[in-house]
This record gives structure tokens, sequence and C-alpha cells, in this order.
């Protein structure tokens, strides 16, 4: 049986950044914690082979979920443009399995029975001409990911720092200028690990090997980083009786995680609501692809909604019109941002932007906004998880909830205090939602959740406004969301094994998208 290397217990890695592990990252592709993250997992493994790779081996457990998802859900899209060296958003990443294979790369995907811990791991083993080298990693959900082994050696890496590994002999001990060296034994031989803001030379020694691994996360990891707080508790005893609005928080908080001024913080969030708006404007002008459940609907629902055919639902109808359409880009593999997922990617964006213009308010009051549901995300990535495959449609659909109607007390003007209850209230009843993809695609009840967090943060937001006490604070509500996770059957944790997924029709309609797909048509709606 292969080790089994087990996730860090405590959280290791550099503080949660709002544009790290919430609002983003850009990608294409249905699954954050698929797609996004497996491709910067192929991105480390590449650096590890120099960019050289004749042979891989994918190996995952059978108990986990990517077994049953890692086609349909992304897995091995992302995983192998990250091999080529792509990026999240690049245009080819649907065609990446041709792509590899044209570049010689001789691929195998196994599955293997070995307990590993977390659902979604990759186990890799790289080949080329001179060396052979193996890489353990999971997605820990939202597009971030944690490599837990190199060739045997657990240790810890996030994808935040400048990583050189040099192979050394047992009993050298070489000193770097650099934020942290780790040395790990190798028997014969010892693996030192130096994370730091640039790679490190290694002139002088004896090195068997040196590698080179590049920062992935776009807001990088250094030196002596705090942050003001890591959760609501923390952030209210900070704040104090100041009721500081909580984008003026968030701003606080990311300025500390990545030594930004607050115009970059700002700035940063803009140009994520510009690709956002633009991906609704297409998504409403019409999308298509081949292999994917739910066909252009939106288009219709704006045709309806300006002819007064649609019942009044005021701007409730403009958010479920930008929420559709976000959700048909992502399956449409177009571009979007993981906010705080790809599964969820539509709820607060749609929610947020549809309100934002209601109110006729500006993309500053939108980015302001955006970065309030960004704290409260925060709250959430550094007690728990965004992951599907650990916590059911909660993590997703209850996080991009709570996300939201922080959000939209925000763009109403309300005060720190509404904004954290209507988080609260939000998550509260989202808790126990499952994730049940029919026909193994993120699509549908996907959409469908992706309204109901909207219209659920709307309701939340204004009775929060209108004074609702919340009753439960929401550092509570996430942990209570969490220990609801860990009485979840697996089956139920995103893996296509239970719920619609397993429903006749579902069944039908996965039989029906492969075989027009291995006769090279793969719409159902064709």
């Amino acid at each position: 049986m292969a080790s089994v290397i087990k996730p860090s217990s405590v959280k290791t890695s550099a503080a949660v950044s709002i544009f790290n592990d919430v609002i983003g990252p850009v990608m294409r592709g249905p699954s954050s914690s698929h797609c996004a993250a497996a491709l910067r997992i192929g991105r480390l493994a590449r650096d590890l082979m120099d960019g050289e790779i004749d042979d891989v081996l994918v190996e995952f457990d059978r108990s986990g979920s990517l077994p049953t998802t890692h086609e349909s859900q992304g897995s091995d899209m992302g995983l192998f443009g990250g091999l080529l060296g792509w990026d999240a958003d690049d245009e080819r990443l649907p065609n990446s399995a041709q792509a590899l294979a044209d570049a010689g790369i001789k691929l195998r995907i196994e599955t293997v029975d070995v307990g590993d811990p977390h659902p979604n791991t990759y186990r890799l083993t790289l080949r080329n001409s001179r060396e052979e080298h193996s890489l353990i990693a999971i997605s820990t959900g939202g597009g971030m990911m944690e490599v837990l082994s190199i060739d045997v050696a657990p240790l810890h890496m996030d994808g935040g720092y400048h990583e050189t590994l040099i192979w050394l002999p047992k009993g050298c001990e070489p000193t770097f200028e650099a934020e942290e060296v780790i040395v790990h034994d190798l028997g014969e031989q010892q693996l030192v690990q130096v994370r730091s803001d640039r790679f490190v030379g290694s002139a002088g020694l004896d090195a068997f090997a040196v590698k080179r691994l590049s920062p992935v996360l776009p807001v990088p990891s250094r030196k002596n980083m705090h942050v003001p707080f890591t959760s609501c508790a923390d952030m209210l005893t900070h704040d104090g009786a100041q009721n500081t609005p909580l984008w003026q928080l968030a701003i606080e908080y990311e300025r500390a995680r990545g030594s930004f001024t607050e115009r970059e913080v700002i700035d940063k969030m803009i140009a994520i609501v510009r690709i956002l708006r633009k991906s609704i404007a297409s998504g409403i002008a019409g999308t298509s692809y081949e292999d994917r459940v739910l066909h252009h609907q939106s288009g219709r629902f704006a045709e309806m909604m300006k002819t007064g055919l649609l019942l009044d639902g005021g701007a409730l109808n403009r958010i479920i019109l930008y929420v559709t359409a976000m959700m048909e880009v992502k399956s449409s593999m177009g571009v979007i941002v993981a906010a705080p997922t790809a599964g969820a990617c539509a709820a607060l964006p749609g929610a947020v932007i549809a309100m934002a213009e209601s109110m006729n308010q500006s993309e500053e009051d939108m980015a302001k906004a955006m970065l309030a549901a960004g704290l409260i995300g925060v709250f959430i990535a550094t007690r728990w998880t965004f992951a599907a495959e650990v916590g059911g449609c909660q993590a997703e659909g209850g996080s991009a909830a709570s996300m939201a109607a922080a959000a939209l007390v925000t763009l109403a003007g309300g005060t720190r205090d509404q904004a954290i209850a209507a988080a609260s209230m939000a998550f509260q009843s989202m808790l126990g939602l499952i994730c049940d993809p029919i026909a193994n695609r993120v699509e549908a009840p996907c959409l469908g959740k992706n309204v109901m967090a909207a219209s659920n943060a709307l309701s939340c937001a204004n009775m929060a406004l209108a004074g609702y006490d919340p009753l439960i604070p929401l550092d509570e509500v996430i942990d209570a969301a969490k220990h609801v996770s860990t009485m979840m059957p697996r089956e139920h944790r995103c893996t296509s094994l239970g719920g619609l997924a397993i429903t006749p029709t579902s069944l039908e309609i996965e039989r029906k998208l492969a075989a027009l797909k291995s006769r090279g048509c793969g719409s159902c709606h064709c």
C-alpha cells in the first residue's frame, strides 16, 4: 500500500488573502476545486521537472471524489493545462488533453486503494529521460491547493513562495537568507526546502539536484507578515466601538496581507468587477458549448423581463438574470471569477452587480461591496473550507449567500454590524445543503442553488437593515456548518453518488452525453 500523507492538522499556510482564497482565481472551467487547483498543482509539478515531462502517472484514491469526477468536472483539463505551463484562464484549456498528447507526454490515470484522508488528493509520478519525481497534493477549495510531499518527503507548499528545493548529502548544513529553511531527512540524502520572495542560489554546494518552483498565487507570501484579525470576533474586538464599515476593514486586512496601498486594493477589485460585468454581458448575449447539460436560457429571461411578461420581482429579477447568465458562461468554458468557487461563482457577483446597477451605483461601489463580501469569505476560509468535496454545497452556496448578504448591506449603506448579521442569517439557512451535480456536470442543480443563494442574500440583507436579530454569531455559524459536514455522507459531498445525481433521469442524461461525445457531437440539445 502506498504511503498516506495527511494534510496539515493546523493551518500552516500563509494567512488567507481575499484575492488568493476568496475572490479568485480568474479562470475557465466547471469547478475551481477541480480545475483551477489542479492547474496550480500541475504548474508546480512542471517546475519540479524543469518543464521537461515525458511520462506522468496520475493516481486517485478510490474512496475520494476524483475517481468519479476528474473528467467531467475539469480536474483533467486543469491538471493537463498546468503540466503544459498554462494559466487558469487560458482559452486552450478545453483542449488540454489533446495538447498534452501533441507535446509527446504519455499519460496514465489509475484508481488506487491507499486511504488518502482528503477526498481531493492528487498523486503524481513524473519522468523524463534524466530523472523521476513524485508529488502528492490536495485541492482545498476555491482554487487553493497544498503540496503534501515531494519524493516521499512530507512537506508543505501552498504556491505563495518562490520555493528552492536542494537535494544534498546527509550532514551538509547550508545557510540561506530566506523566509524559511526546512530540512527533510531522506536517509542517505536530505532535501532542503528554501522559501523566499526570490529563488536562492546553490553555488558552492555539492547538490544532487536543485529545483525552483515558482509561485502560483496572485498575492505572494512574505516574511514577517501579520494580519490584524482572522475571525469575526477578533475583528469586532479590534474595531471596537468605531463601527468601521466592513469594506474598510477588508481593505485594512488585505493591505496587511498583501502589502498593498488602499488604492491598490480597490483597483484590484474594480478590475475583477469589470471582468465579471463582461462575463455577465456575454452570458446574456448567448453562449454555446458542446459538452454541457443546460443550453442558453438567460437571453429569453432578459426578453421577458424587458417586455413585462415576468412576475414583478423588482431588482430580484435582474439578480436572477445576472446569476443565470454567469452560470451559462461558466458551463461554456468562458472566463469567470471563482467567488468563492466556480460552482458558486454567480450568486455573489450577480447579486452585487445587478443591485448596484438598479441603484445607479458605480464600479467602485461594487468593488467596495465585493471587498466586504471578501472579508466574510476570509473568516469562512480561515475557520473551514469552500470545498464541496469536504463540506457539501453548504460550503459553496452557503458561503456565497453569506458573503453576498454582507455585500448587499454594504451597497445599501448599512453598518458593520448589519452586514455581519446579514451574513450570519444567510449562512444559517443554508446548513446541510448537499452537492449532487446532475449528469456529473457542475451546472444543475448548481444553477438553482446560485439563484437561491442570491435570493437568500437579498432577503437577509433587508432583514438585517430592518434590525432582525441573527441570534447566532457568524463564527459559530461557520463552526456549525463545519460540524454538519463531518456527519454528511461522502455520497452527498461532490462525488455524484447521491441526491439528484443518481436519479434515473440524471443517469440517462449522463449516458446520452457520453454517447454523443463518442460520436463527435457533445450536446444533448443538438
